[in-house]
């Protein structure tokens, strides 16, 4: 297994898990407080069936969904910012394919799961921000399938949970790294083998020991191949991570800070040997407590 230690490097990544720590919220948010944060949906007493050709263009809005209720999603960017927008019969939602997003389908408003990222194109009605376009990732939304469907079980028990961990850690954007484990991967490929599968098991079992943990999960690789490919093949890492901690070793997903992808950023090892290139292909999982929490 490989050792927990304390990393000082995974501070700076921290940033891109706002999704437990919005910094703002807008006044449109003020008026909709019947988002549902667990994820749930509840019908909606809004009609939004217009010519959204006719209404003037709004803001290009990318995040994460992190609440959505029948017609309107809550979708939170990387700097935390909270924007809510509505969405009708006549949205287009559609998922790309393939390395380069080619090959696109339409989809239902079903796919919009919490945790999916999007590309919002929006226009403006009246006082609301209404979706006339959502893109997302084919591979994205099987992630987010795999993940709802693995813990609908246990959803309404999670629900509780989610809200009284989110309360307690909404306004803390610092955290104290306890513990860091490195899960390594062969050049080019996202599968765990079988000693990464037994320490990532054993880290989520000490993150579980600890008051008040969450994990952050961040991938990375070597400089082998251009930018664009190496983006991709890491957020493929984290989400192989974050799948098998949740699926396999129990972790729950209201415990897990959003994951991310930092290609060859950050690099333990000399990306000129090979030995080096050999740290850099790995996911690192974080043991995270708030600094406002850790002791209590």
């Amino acid at each position: 297994m490989s050792k927990i230690s304390n990393i000082k490097r995974a501070g700076f990544l921290l940033a891109t898990s706002a999704i437990l720590a919005p910094a703002s919220v807008s006044a449109q948010q003020d008026a909709r407080e019947d988002i549902i944060v667990s994820g749930q949906q509840e019908a909606q007493a809004a009609d939004l069936a217009i010519d959204l050709s006719q209404a003037p263009e709004g803001p290009e809005v990318e995040g994460i969904i992190s609440a959505r209720s029948a017609d309107r999603l809550q979708v939170t960017g990387n700097d935390g910012s909270r924007t809510i927008i509505a969405f009708t019969d006549t949205t287009e939602i559609k998922a790309s394919k393939g390395l380069l997003g080619l090959g696109r389908k339409a989809l239902a408003a079903d796919a919009l799961l919490n945790g999916l990222p999007v590309s919002v194109d929006t226009v403006q009605v009246g006082s609301e921000l209404v979706a006339s376009k959502i893109s997302l990732r084919n591979s994205d939304l099987k992630t987010a399938n795999m993940i709802h469907n693995g813990t609908a079980q246990g959803f309404a028990e999670q629900t509780a949970a989610t809200e009284a961990l989110r309360s307690r850690v909404g306004d803390i954007d610092q955290y104290n790294v306890k513990g860091t484990t490195n899960v390594h991967f062969d050049t080019g490929k996202a599968v765990l083998s079988a000693r990464g599968k037994a320490d990532l098991c054993a880290t989520a079992e000490a993150a579980d020991e600890m008051n008040n943990a969450l994990i952050l999960v961040v991938g990375y690789t070597d400089s082998t191949g251009d930018y664009e490919y190496n983006q991709q093949l890491s957020e493929k890492r984290a989400s192989r991570v974050v799948n098998y901690i949740q699926q396999n070793c129990g972790w729950k997903p209201y415990r897990m800070l959003t994951p991310t992808g930092m290609s060859e950023a950050d690099p333990l090892g000399n990306n000129d040997t090979a030995s080096g290139k050999a740290q850099n292909r790995r996911v690192a999982v974080n043991i995270l407590v708030s600094k406002g929490l850790d002791g209590l």
